[in-house]
């Protein structure tokens, strides 16, 4: 279903129930494992100290040694800083919900949920609002501020296209990041065709997939005659869904599609975190971090 378009007023209430829904997820259950499984990939100088015996000899500051007349080390600290960027599909299918929240919202209640994560550990985090082209890019920023501008930017995006390319997203990616980052790709995959370039965004970056969907696309209920138009192209269709067979086709597709998505996944080397409207999405979440550190 489409909502209309949301005033400012609208859009500022929905981020602050959105933020308070997030960080009070983000503080009770996912802070620590989100440090413990994102982690930085460099050293960065923390401080001068006086050798000590077992030290590594190739951490010895000569310069400092020669000046003090005693042995000096340098000490260096994990980098924890790192940049993480949502990449967030605003298609019209993501307007669809048979819940009271809509695909598009969940999509938004995950970045936030994300996007707080990576504040309170101090890491980076931008946003990329895609259709079939690029609609909106925030810069990597730290900071709450960042968080809520992510969020708001989000639920007060008006589409310019209804239509959904990860072909394009996906090829962005390398001129929007230059280093590696944290990729986390929301959308419901209602495309074809993009596993060559997902492959090549996963050997660049770390893109972690979050397919969302909604209940009411799993099952073909008995209505009888529907008359059916896909939000992204307008075309129309027309079914039985009284007849048997109809839902039965319906049924074997949907398998075969997420079979489909789930060997695109696999190919790339992707890890997926599959959400759905109106059902609790954190054990989803806290569950991929598992895995994660199991794998560390």
């Amino acid at each position: 279903m489409s909502a209309a378009s949301p005033t400012p007023a609208d859009v500022l209430r929905r981020v602050r129930l959105v933020e308070m829904r997030a960080r009070r997820l983000v503080e009770d259950l996912l802070a620590g494992p989100y440090r413990s499984v994102f982690r930085g990939r460099g050293i960065e100088f923390d401080d001068i100290r006086e050798y000590q015996p077992g030290d590594d000899v190739r951490a010895i500051d000569w310069h400092t040694t020669a000046r003090t007349g005693t042995v000096q080390i340098k000490q260096n600290v994990e980098e924890r800083c790192l940049t993480v960027m949502l990449a967030v599909d605003l298609s019209a299918s993501g307007d669809f919900g048979s819940v009271p929240q809509s695909k598009r919202e969940l999509a938004a209640e995950l970045a936030a949920v994300l996007a707080l994560s990576a504040v309170f550990n101090n890491d980076r985090v931008g946003l990329l609002i895609f259709t079939d082209t690029v609609e909106r890019h925030l810069t990597p920023r730290t900071g709450r501020r960042q968080a809520l501008a992510i969020v708001a930017a989000i639920l007060g995006h008006e589409p310019r296209s209804p239509r959904t390319s990860l072909n394009h997203l996906l090829q962005t990616l390398g001129n929007a990041l230059r280093r590696r980052a944290t990729v986390f790709l929301i959308s419901d995959f209602l495309d074809a065709d993009f596993d060559r370039a997902l492959r090549l965004a996963g050997r660049r970056h770390d893109v972690v997939a979050i397919p969302v969907a909604d209940g009411a696309e799993h099952h073909l209920p008995n209505l009888g005659w529907l008359v059916c138009e896909d939000a992204e192209t307008g075309e129309l269709l027309q079914l039985d869904t009284s007849d048997s067979a109809v839902r039965h086709a319906f049924d074997v597709e949907r398998v075969a599609r997420t079979a489909r998505l789930r060997e695109t996944f696999r190919g790339a080397c992707v890890d997926a975190i599959p959400c759905e409207t109106g059902r609790p999405y954190h054990h989803a979440l806290l569950q991929f971090f598992e895995r994660r550190q199991r794998r560390r």
